[in-house]
């Protein structure tokens, strides 16, 4: 494997190389629907009308990572109105709060309130206690590299 300047751990041919980098696509694609799939049951745990993509804007106002619309499409690298329609069926559900933002009178905060957080909160334990099960039976120094490797090919 190649790292960011070059050097090789076990250089492959050029056959050998496609062949690797088509199974990492495969199976990231493979990982990408199972995330799909839990974020579909983890919105479904929030409540039966809510979409994946609900889910994710609510579990990052919970998490506090993204509380507003403007962090929310930066986050989740979507569009305006798709986060606009998310916020609108949050509020509807009495999942999220909007208040004005006492840093600037013109933006508006989002808050979870205590049910969403609730909810949330089950789903991701129920998630992340699927998950871990199958990442405990890995090694600490596997676990270490799958997440340096993570890190690499996301930036």
């Amino acid at each position: 494997m190649s790292d960011a300047h070059g050097a090789d751990d076990g250089a492959l041919d050029g056959v050998a190389l496609d062949d690797a980098v088509h199974r990492v696509e495969r199976e990231l694609g493979r990982l990408f629907a199972r995330i799909r799939v839990g974020w579909r049951e983890a919105a479904a745990t929030v409540h039966p009308d809510l979409q994946p993509l609900g889910y994710q804007v609510l579990a990052s106002i919970v998490s506090g990572h993204a509380t507003t619309a403007g962090e929310l499409i930066e986050r989740l690298q979507t569009d305006k109105s798709a986060i606009s329609r998310q916020v609108r069926q949050l509020t509807e559900l009495g999942l999220v709060d909007s208040i004005r933002d006492p840093d600037d009178r013109r933006a508006r905060r989002l808050i979870a309130t205590d049910l969403a957080t609730e909810r949330v909160t089950a789903a991701r334990a129920a998630y992340e206690g699927r998950l871990g099960e199958k990442l405990r039976r890995w090694s600490a120094g596997d676990l270490d590299r799958v997440a340096q490797l993570l890190h690499e090919l996301a930036r």
